[in-house]
C-alpha cells in the first residue's frame, strides 16, 4: 500500500518539499508520495487528527503552524525545548520533532567551520528562529535575536544560555557591525514578495556571513544586498531545506536519504 507523506502550512503552494521528497522516494524505489496541504492555523488540530485517521505516515509543518502544532502531538525533548516542531511521525503515537536547527547548523558548519565563539545575529523569533537559535546556542555561539516584536525575541533569548535580544531599529546597525554571521529566519523576501528585505547593503560589512533560510527565490533580496556590500560568504536556503528534509526522511522511512538527489531536484525546480 502506497505511503502518503506531506507538508502542511499556510501558504504552502510555494513549497518544494514535494519535489525533494518525491525525488528521494523514486531514487530508493519506495512506494510513497509526498503532497502539499494548505491548512489555516485555526484548522490545525482537525488537520493533524484527520491525517492520523486517514493513515498519512508523516508530515512536515511550516509557517505559521510550527509552534501551535505542539498542542496536538506528543513531542520529543528537543522540539519541546525549542517550542516548535517541523516534523510529525504517525508510525505509532503521533510524535513531533524539530529538524530545522540541525539543517541550519550543518549548513553553517560547512560554510564557516567551528561555530563556537561566533557572534550570530538572527532575524525573527518564530518557529525557525527558535530552532536555529537553540542549536547555535548549544554549539557555543553568542546569539542575538532581532524581531519586530522585541518582547517575543526577549522571551526566546531568556530560554537560551548565552543570548540577548534587540529591536529591529537603531541598535541593528551596531549589532551587524559586531556580528560574524547574519541569519534571516523570517519569511521576508519569500516568493511572491521577492523585493522585500529587512537588511540593506549599507548595514553590512564584507566579512559578514549572510545566510537566508528562504529558498524561493534562491537569490533573495537580502542576498542581492549582501553581494552589493561585497560580502564574501553568502548562503542561500536550499541546503537547509535539504538537510532538514533529509532528517525528516530518515525519521519516517529509517532509510539513508539520497541527499544529493534531493538537492539536485530542488535546484532544478527553482531554476525552472
Amino acid at each position: 500500500m502506497k505511503k502518503i507523506y506531506g507538508i502542511i502550512g499556510d501558504p504552502v503552494g510555494h513549497s518544494l518539499s514535494p519535489v525533494m521528497h518525491n525525488a528521494a522516494f523514486k531514487k530508493l524505489g519506495l512506494d510513497a508520495v509526498y503532497l502539499a496541504f494548505r491548512v489555516p492555523l485555526e484548522e490545525l488540530g482537525d488537520a493533524i487528527r484527520g491525517a492520523k485517521s486517514l493513515g498519512i505516515s508523516g508530515l512536515n509543518v511550516t509557517i505559521p503552524l510550527k509552534e501551535k502544532a505542539l498542542s496536538f502531538v506528543a513531542t520529543e525533548e528537543v522540539a519541546k525545548k525549542i517550542g516548535a516542531l517541523n516534523t510529525i511521525d504517525f508510525s505509532s503515537t503521533p510524535t513531533g520533532y524539530n529538524t530545522d536547527g540541525i539543517g541550519a547548523l550543518m549548513v553553517l558548519e560547512e560554510t564557516v567551520g567551528e561555530i563556537r565563539g561566533k557572534n550570530v545575529l538572527i532575524l525573527g523569533a518564530g518557529g525557525a528562529a527558535r530552532a536555529i537559535s537553540f542549536y547555535l546556542d548549544a554549539s557555543g555561539a553568542m546569539v542575538t535575536l532581532a524581531n519586530r516584536t522585541e518582547g517575543r525575541s526577549a522571551q526566546l533569548a531568556s530560554n537560551l544560555r548565552n543570548a540577548n535580544s534587540i529591536s529591529l531599529g537603531a541598535e541593528l546597525k551596531n549589532q551587524i557591525r559586531d556580528s560574524d554571521i547574519l541569519i534571516n529566519a523570517t519569511s521576508v523576501g519569500m516568493h511572491p514578495k521577492e523585493d522585500a528585505t529587512l537588511i540593506t547593503a549599507d548595514l553590512m560589512h564584507p566579512d559578514l556571513v549572510v545566510f537566508d533560510i528562504v529558498y524561493n527565490p534562491i537569490e533573495t533580496k537580502l542576498l542581492k544586498e549582501a553581494k552589493r556590500a561585497g560580502v564574501k560568504k553568502i548562503v542561500d536556503g536550499v541546503k537547509m531545506l535539504v538537510y532538514q528534509g533529509a532528517a525528516s526522511f530518515k525519521l519516517w522511512t529509517k532509510e539513508d536519504p539520497p541527499v544529493e538527489v534531493m538537492e539536485n531536484a530542488v535546484t532544478a525546480a527553482l531554476i525552472r
